[in-house]
């Protein structure tokens, strides 16, 4: 069944985020849809625990908490997700409005489109073990969309960052068994997690060795072992799933095959609408670019909050905007649940 909404965001970090926002005071619902498994963009995945020190009002928010102070911000205007899926399609609609298509197949309907996916999609790493190729998509897998695909399995995760720590405490009750391997016996995840793993493993309830994976064993893309080369040589570990966490890198992905000016794979807007050469798709934060822009989050709010603006009119075509604000007005505040 093919969703409709007012707005489609592209990307749900920060700047996406506060676009729910502005385009909720002017009364358009949001529908935001990102590859990641929740919202946050790179500063859920990429550096949750660091301070950032130039948000207005905050000398200084972790990444993940100006992620939680946001989602608190737009829960008023109750936005839609879409979780661990990349936009493959861009179609034109016959009305002006568009229409998305996931890599899953799901449709999104939308009078306007906002791209606000920081430097393009997240793609995961690809960990150098010879033959891997073979495996991926049938026993190797780049993250998890559904835990019960993973149940009665013998999992091996590799990594030592908090997508590795946070699944390998996840998935460990449901598995029929699960190792753990990392180069070296120091995380860079929560050391919560870390503690919680350090005591499943001295239960002898998981398993973890230190060293890196040189080799896979299966037949037909069914993984059955791994071998793992480690300081006292190599081991050979049961698994028929594998799940390596190495990492993302940024590719701006299906985005570049739909017809958008591109300078450098970024995307050129206006500073008036920040609309792209696409009317009624419009770029804001890291992915956009246009002369002097500054890759700062609060450089994304100001893009999102005009960009807003112009959408109110592509979405209610000769309705009066009224500009308002939130600190006098009882509508804007009505809609915040504040009046």
């Amino acid at each position: 069944m093919t969703k409709k909404t007012d707005v489609i965001i592209i990307g749900a970090g920060p700047v996406g985020l506060f676009a729910v926002f502005e385009l909720g005071l002017l009364d358009l619902k949001c529908h935001l849809i990102d590859i990641l498994d929740r919202p946050g963009g790179q500063c859920a995945e990429l550096y949750p625990e660091k301070p950032i020190y130039d948000i207005p009002a905050w000398p200084s928010i972790s990444a993940q908490g100006l992620v939680d102070k946001l989602m608190e911000q737009i829960a008023p205007f109750h936005p839609e997700f879409t979780f661990n899926r990349m936009v493959s399609s861009l179609e034109k609609l016959e009305d002006g409005g568009y229409r998305v298509t996931t890599d899953e197949g799901e449709t999104i309907e939308a009078k306007g489109i906002v791209i606000a996916a920081g430097g393009g999609s997240f793609q995961p790493k690809r960990p150098p073990m010879p033959g891997i190729e073979a495996y991926e998509g049938k026993s190797v897998f780049y993250s998890v969309r559904r835990m019960e695909d993973f149940r009665g399995h013998d999992l091996l995760i590799v990594g030592g960052g908090d997508s590795a720590l946070d699944w390998t405490l996840n998935l460990q009750p449901i598995a029929n068994s699960l190792t753990l391997v990392h180069r070296r016996p120091e995380f860079r995840a929560a050391p919560d997690s870390v503690n919680k793993m350090y005591a499943l493993h001295e239960r002898k309830e998981l398993g973890f060795e230190v060293g890196q994976v040189t080799a896979l064993t299966g037949t037909d893309g069914q993984l059955e072992s791994a071998t793992v080369k480690g300081p006292d040589g190599p081991v050979e570990i049961r698994c028929t799933r594998l799940l390596p966490f190495f990492g993302l890198t940024m590719k701006l992905g299906p985005i570049a095959e739909w017809g958008l000016n591109l300078h450098e794979n970024l995307i050129p807007v206006d500073t008036e609408k920040f609309e792209t050469s696409i009317p009624g798709v419009f770029a804001i934060g890291d992915i956009n670019w246009y002369p002097g822009k500054l890759k700062l989050i609060l450089s994304g709010f100001h893009e999102a909050a005009l960009m807003a603006q112009a959408a109110k009119r592509i979405a209610n075509p000769g309705e009066r905007i009224v500009f308002q604000y939130t600190t006098s007005s009882t509508n804007l505040q009505k809609k915040l649940g504040v009046a």
